[in-house]
């Protein structure tokens, strides 16, 4: 099991077993925080812990907790202290984006943060369990059951299931005195203390950089960050066709803020020859998740020449209804709220699926500050009526143009050049050309030619045959896989 997600930990790769239990352990170390001495899994007395991921507060866990209970660097350490504390509630003080299991002599604990960033799934063997962070570990071994641990859940073998986050219900309608531009500035001021607490690291953090809002907005901020610290330039990472918009943009941004920037130009031939490679490790023959992460895949093989760790745009617009669904929503604010709120708890196995998959694929952590817990709870604070609105950037007065994003704009339009703020969004595979490659390639594959284009039908079977061909027990994987399309409530 462990030898088929190694690529997620080159680090180093360790087995445990939990004396006087029926418990062993397996990870495989991608080294971000306690570099030096952050070796797992951690074995203290009775208790055998494996954990995925990032917890951003572990210092000020580390203070409350005592820092002489501490036998590592490692911010993983915290979560087996925390439980150790028997609060009830122990796991909500956990600040970052995590999957874990933890284990005593009579009992496993597994739990998973708020929005599912880092995947965990658990199988049923006979009597016992098997967990693993993604489904190909679970490929030709004779398991009962395989399932997701949802997100924001807790599994305990002594008490059931807990949910212990859920993510506050989107506001609608504006109060009557609502200060726009006070709201516009406190959203900049959680966003910037979001992006400094997910930099967090031992190593250096760059960021992926599609020249759209979303990632332009955060490299900008990462950017100020690391010159306020007195560090270096931000490194970020673009990938495209030749002369796609995405590449043309992305340079202007990093020129802009003053990034090291470094870019990637793909072909349709990169495209075909690395086309299954994407689909394994994605785990999932959808047609729009796939086609968004063949630009992902090159671009996290790009960062990873020089940092382990970037920041992404992830989940800004699930926030900010930054959709082009989303303006059917426009005039009816109530539906666009639950819709955004709905929208948040499916991404753990659609777009955080792919980003997780693709950059660990290259040994790459990727980190997304729009789901920090704290800015979740203040954009969905703030109206859906600032959020999707007809305006344009000067003033909150109706134009009849549909503008997404509005308050996250008006938020950051002191960071970037005024024609990217108020850029009409392109999806990711489009602003790169990856649609334009994938024709080329789908056609190469199929033995076509230069023939008529590929239509969705024969590309999600073409997906689908790939990824059946990659895995033994090939149904288990589709019937875990989430789906774009089906992620969309109908309007």
């Amino acid at each position: 099991m462990i030898r088929r997600i190694a690529h997620r930990g080159p680090d180093d790769v360790a087995v445990a077993r939990l004396p006087g239990a029926p418990v062993v352990m397996a990870h495989c170390r991608l080294s971000i925080i306690g570099t030096q001495d952050g070796a797992q899994p951690i074995h203290q007395t009775d208790d055998l812990l494996v954990a995925n991921g990032e917890i951003y507060n572990h210092e000020d866990l580390r203070a409350i907790l005592g820092e002489s209970a501490f036998e590592t660097a490692s911010d993983s350490e915290t979560i087996l202290h925390l439980f150790r504390s028997g609060e009830s509630r122990w796991i909500s003080k956990l600040d970052g984006m995590f999957a874990f299991v933890l284990a005593t002599r009579d009992r496993i604990v597994a739990a998973r943060d708020p929005l599912g960033i880092k995947p965990l799934y658990v199988a049923r063997i006979g009597e016992g369990y098997a967990f693993a962070s993604e489904l190909k570990a679970f490929d030709g071994i004779p398991v009962a059951s395989v399932e997701a641990i949802p997100p924001g859940s807790l599994y305990d073998t002594r008490d059931g299931w807990r949910q212990w986050y859920r993510t506050p219900h989107g506001a609608a309608e504006a109060e009557a005195d609502l200060d726009v531009g006070r709201t516009a500035h406190e959203l900049r001021l959680v966003l910037e203390e979001a992006v400094a607490k997910w930099m967090v690291a031992d190593v250096e953090v760059g960021s992926f950089l599609s020249g759209g809002l979303d990632s332009s907005i955060i490299a900008a901020i990462a950017q100020k960050v690391r010159a306020e610290t007195g560090r270096g330039p931000l490194r970020t990472f673009a990938v495209g066709l030749e002369g796609s918009p995405d590449l043309l943009a992305a340079r202007a941004v990093a020129e802009h803020i003053g990034s090291t920037h470094a870019e990637r130009v793909f072909t349709p031939r990169d495209v075909a020859e690395n086309l299954a490679h994407v689909i394994y490790h994605l785990e999932s023959a959808d047609v729009d998740l796939v086609r968004s992460a063949i630009p992902t895949l090159f671009a996290a093989r790009l960062a990873r020449a020089d940092v382990k760790a970037v920041l992404t745009g992830e989940g800004a617009d699930e926030l900010f209804a930054g959709y082009a669904y989303h303006h059917a929503y426009v005039d009816d604010p109530r539906a666009l709220a639950d819709e955004l709120t709905r929208a948040l708890g499916t991404m753990h196995n659609i777009n955080l699926q792919r980003v997780d998959r693709i950059t660990m694929a290259e040994s790459l952590e990727a980190r997304t500050p729009f789901l920090d817990r704290d800015l979740i709870d203040f954009a969905q604070s703030i109206p859906a009526t600032l959020k999707l609105c007809r305006t344009d950037p000067d003033s909150v007065e109706s134009t009849g143009e549909t503008t997404e994003k509005w308050i996250l704009r008006k938020a950051c339009a002191d960071l970037l050049p005024q024609d990217l703020v108020w850029r009409k969004k392109a999806q990711f595979d489009e602003g790169s050309g990856t649609v334009e490659a994938l024709q080329g390639a789908l056609r190469s594959l199929l033995g076509r030619g230069g023939g008529a284009p590929v239509d969705r039908a024969d590309e999600g079977a073409l997906y689908e045959r790939i990824l059946r061909d990659r895995f033994e027990d090939a149904g288990r994987i589709l019937n875990n896989a989430g789906s774009w399309t089906d992620a969309r409530v109908a309007v």
